[in-house]
């Protein structure tokens, strides 16, 4: 058996190999390998700063680099062999760099720990990871606001309690969830923010010895600044508990969203129907067609807020600097990134293709009592107290109930009986002209909708429009 220090680029002080146990314990290498692409993109950065810094020779840096370069195509095209008693990422690609290029490559870890390393890797990780969820976000957004537009003309209860309260536009419900994806958009641009800024340099966590330029990798790098307390720099994560929070609020409006699609795609609402494309059948009922991407939508949400309480509770009790704990944030930040995405994509992908019943929709609207509201309102704009007047509609309601009838059944005497302020005009109330009476700001009126959307629509142009080359 080889000592521990033949074995392990950290095994200087060890006269013995570790348990195979541990091995396999203290191995990251099966999930953490994803981050190849930063961790090289900071190794070949931090060179480049040591030979700007006459730590290492420019020819021992672009031995290096070569090297790195070589390793990262590898990978790229799975060609790279991954062993688990190298235990993480970095060391697998040190390791391999020194069995490529001799004891140059050892000099790649100069003034730098695993702790800072890590670290880096996971910011960069994360700002990537915000980037392309964001534009997810933007085309889910494009999405809900293009069918707003051409369902404007399309009318449907609105609901509290989930019973029928007033009529509103499916534009304006539409717009609605847009608003919630916007507000999730800043939430990641902010969280992508949080992360962009670079711990190299830290060291383990007391700062280097050597004179090195952190100015220099954090630019490098595309990092908007520096951290510049050392602990602070490798014991931080709350950029990844920012990451989960965001994604957690993310799938909750997801769910909200699926669980819509699933009512109203069942036969007792009938407002909605599946494509084929974006449903599943049954092993024993023929005649099925079921809402499972939404249904599978909805569940998910449940693991990525689970990754959040799994990450919160990883970090409430360590103590500064860094823990070997922190080795447990990457399998639920990796899995909720994932998580997202394909949510995402499966929810933008999944609602041009729903196929909304407008009659169907537009009948149950024109519920037999929901236009209450806007008869209360109508005596109340005669100078009624809004508290009596809402009795006496009430009392109506009643009346209509007791007698099965409906507002449509009552005659001017009948709505006069209720309160001797009502004119003829009553009956010319319906859902188009409850609606047209809201156009105020933030309103379910056509035009308040519209003008809604078209801020929408220009406030999502903008968004695309500085994203469309980033800095990072």
């Amino acid at each position: 058996m080889k000592k521990k220090s033949e074995q392990k680029l950290w095994g200087g002080r060890f006269n013995s190999s570790t348990e195979d146990i541990v091995e396999q314990l203290n191995a990251s290498i099966e999930f953490d390998q994803r981050l190849f692409h930063e961790d090289i993109s900071g190794s070949i950065a931090h060179a480049k700063m040591l030979a700007s810094c006459n730590i290492l020779s420019i020819e021992e840096c672009d031995l290096i680099v070569n090297g790195l370069q070589e390793i990262y195509e590898e990978i790229k095209n799975g060609d790279f062999n991954f062993q688990i008693d190298r235990e993480d990422i970095h060391l697998n690609i040190e390791a391999a760099l020194i069995d490529r290029i001799g004891s140059v490559g050892a000099k790649l870890h100069t003034a730098r720990s695993r702790n800072d390393q890590i670290a880096t890797d996971i910011r960069l990780f994360t700002r990537k990871e915000c980037t392309e969820i964001l534009q997810e976000l933007r085309s889910l957004r494009r999405v809900l606001l293009n069918i707003a537009e051409q369902e404007s003309q399309t009318i449907l209860p609105g609901y509290t309690h989930l019973q029928r309260a007033q009529p509103i536009l499916l534009s304006h419900h539409l717009q609605a969830y847009e608003a919630m994806f916007s507000r999730d958009s800043q939430r990641f641009e902010q969280t992508r923010l949080n992360a962009n800024k670079s711990p190299l340099g830290a060291g383990a966590l007391a700062g280097v010895t050597y004179p090195v330029d952190r100015d220099f990798v954090a630019k490098e790098l595309g990092f908007d600044s520096i951290i510049t307390n050392s602990i602070d720099a490798v014991a931080d994560r709350d950029f990844i508990l920012d990451f989960h929070s965001a994604a957690s609020t993310t799938m909750i409006h997801l769910s909200r969203l699926a669980e819509e699609i699933i009512i109203w795609g069942s036969s007792e609402f009938n407002f909605l129907t599946f494509d084929d494309a974006f449903a599943t059948g049954s092993s024993i009922m023929p005649q099925k067609k079921n809402p499972d991407v939404a249904e599978l939508i909805r569940g998910k949400s449940a693991r990525v807020i689970g990754n959040l309480v799994q990450s919160l509770t990883l970090l409430k009790s360590q103590p500064l600097a860094y823990n070997k704990d922190l080795q447990e944030d990457k399998e639920s930040f990796f899995d909720t990134v994932d998580t997202v995405k394909i949510c995402l994509i499966a929810m933008h992908k999944m609602l041009p293709t729903l196929g909304f019943n407008t009659e169907n929709m537009y009948k149950a609207a024109n519920d037999d009592f929901i236009l209450a509201t806007d008869f209360a309102d109508y005596l109340s704009k005669k100078g009624i107290p809004f508290r009596d007047a809402h009795e006496a509609i009430g009392k109506l309601v009643l009346y209509c109930e007791n007698n099965q009838l409906a507002f449509s059944d009552l005659s001017l005497e009948d709505f006069q009986k209720s309160h001797a302020l009502f004119d003829s005009d009553i009956l010319d109330m319906d859902i188009h002209t409850a609606l047209s009476n809201r156009n105020v700001i933030g309103g379910t009126g056509p035009e308040s909708v519209k003008n809604e959307r078209d801020e929408a629509m220009l406030r999502l142009d903008l968004e695309e429009n500085s994203h469309a080359n980033p800095k990072n």
